[in-house]
C-alpha cells in the first residue's frame, strides 16, 4: 500500500502544479487587459474618466527645423539670422547640421558676410558673466561680436544701456558652434 499511496501523492501534487501554473497564465494575461468602468449603479459608474481610460494618442512628431535662410549664400557657414534670432550650422553640403535660438547681444553686426577671427574656450563676458566657446567674427562701433554660451546657462535680456556683442546660446549649442566654426569660418548674418 504504501507504494499506492506515494504515487496518489505524486499524481495529486502534479496536478496541483499544473492547476497553480494556468490559474497564473491566466491571472497574466487578464493582467495586461485594460481595465474599463462598470456600467450601472456604484462608484465606478460615478467617476471620471481619466487619461488612462482613453485609446492612446499618437505621438506628435517634433516641428521640422527651421529652414536655411535663402539669401544666406552658399557652401559650408554659420548662419545669424538677426529677426528669427536663430543660428544654423549649414554644412557642404548646403544642409543644416544644427539649428538653433540664440538671445542676440544690444549690439549687431550688419548683414553681410564674416569671418572668424578668434576664439577662446573660456573668458569673462563684457557682462561679468562667466561664458565659454567664445567664437568671435565682427566689432561694431569698437564692440567685439561673437557666440558664447553662459556656464551658469543664463541668456541676459538686452540692456540697451550697456554695450555688449555677446549673441548667447545655450552651452550644447556653444559646444557644437565651437567644433564647427574654427578660425576664418564662414559667418552670414541676414536679417
Amino acid at each position: 500500500m504504501p507504494a499506492k499511496s506515494s504515487t496518489i501523492v505524486t499524481a495529486l501534487t502534479a496536478a496541483a502544479l499544473v492547476a497553480i501554473g494556468v490559474l497564473g497564465y491566466q491571472a497574466s494575461a487578464s493582467a495586461s487587459a485594460p481595465l474599463t468602468a462598470v456600467r450601472g449603479d456604484g462608484p465606478a459608474a460615478d467617476r471620471k474618466p481619466t487619461a488612462h481610460d482613453q485609446p492612446a494618442k499618437k505621438e506628435q512628431s517634433p516641428a521640422a527645423p527651421a529652414p536655411v535662410p535663402a539669401a544666406s549664400g552658399t557652401g559650408k557657414r554659420v548662419v545669424y539670422a538677426l529677426g528669427a534670432k536663430r543660428v544654423w550650422l549649414v554644412g557642404a553640403d548646403g544642409k543644416a547640421q544644427r539649428t538653433f535660438p540664440v538671445a542676440p547681444s544690444t549690439v549687431s553686426p550688419a548683414p553681410g558676410s564674416y569671418a572668424v577671427t578668434s576664439r577662446s574656450v573660456s573668458v569673462t563676458g563684457s557682462d561679468g558673466v562667466a561664458i565659454e566657446h567664445v567664437v568671435r567674427f565682427a566689432v561694431v562701433k569698437g564692440v567685439v561680436v561673437g557666440f558664447s554660451a553662459a556656464v551658469d546657462s543664463s541668456t541676459p535680456a538686452p540692456d540697451g544701456a550697456k554695450k555688449t556683442g555677446g549673441i548667447r546660446e545655450s552651452r550644447d549649442d556653444g559646444k557644437a558652434l565651437w567644433d564647427f566654426a574654427l578660425r576664418g569660418a564662414k559667418i552670414v548674418v541676414v536679417s
